[in-house]
This record gives structure tokens, C-alpha cells and sequence, in this order.
């Protein structure tokens, strides 16, 4: 595949993916923006830059899907920590749940070219 179109591709699917994954890094424990930032970095398809992830933050919250507190931090200011809410934890359950069936479908038709 061409390197533009993968990219392309890529975005879109990361597009209607990525606030889901950022409250699946949140669904155990708090963590500050740049700490997301990074682990998504880490997973294929997902590297994305701060300048996308403090937007989704601040859309999070204003959905009610996410808090946010004041840390201290040892090496520099205070970080703003993001939780759950428990509004966030059932849109994360909805998303899975949903994305288990849709992803089914789509390996299904993709392996069998829809045949049953």
C-alpha cells in the first residue's frame, strides 16, 4: 500500500476510535495528559501528539466522561490527573460491547468475503 494512503486510512480509523481508547488507559487508574500521550504512542496506528489529546481531554470533560484534579509533580508544576466518571465508565462498556460486534463482522466479511 501507497505510505499516503495507509496514513489516510489509519486517520480514519483512529478517528471514531481514539477518545475510547484514551478512557480505556483511564478505566484502572488517573493519569496526567502527556502520561496518555506516550502510551498511546506506544500502540501501533494510535501515535498521536498533545495537540490532539488535551482537546479530547477538555471535550471529555465537558461530556462528564472524565474529572480532573491537581497534582503535585516531583520533577516540575502540578499535573492535571484525568478519572473516570461513572458516566465515562458505561460509554466505555457501550463502546466495547459494540465494537466487539462490529469488529466481528467486519473479520468475518473480510475472511469469507460475506459468505455464511
Amino acid at each position: 500500500m501507497v505510505p499516503a494512503k495507509r496514513e489516510s486510512l489509519i486517520t480514519q480509523m483512529r478517528r471514531g476510535t481514539l477518545e475510547y481508547c484514551v478512557l480505556a488507559l483511564l478505566r484502572d487508574q488517573p493519569r496526567y495528559g502527556f502520561d496518555l500521550v506516550r502510551s498511546l504512542s506506544q500502540a501501533d496506528g494510535l501515535v498521536t501528539s498533545e495537540g490532539t489529546i488535551y482537546p479530547l481531554l477538555g471535550r471529555l470533560r465537558r461530556d462528564g466522561l472524565v474529572t480532573t484534579t491537581w497534582h503535585e509533580s516531583p520533577s516540575g508544576p502540578p499535573r492535571r490527573y484525568y478519572q473516570l466518571t461513572a458516566e465515562g465508565r458505561r460509554a466505555l462498556a457501550l463502546f466495547s460491547t459494540e465494537w466487539d460486534r462490529f469488529t466481528d463482522a467486519v473479520d468475518r466479511l473480510l475472511q469469507q468475503g460475506g459468505s455464511p
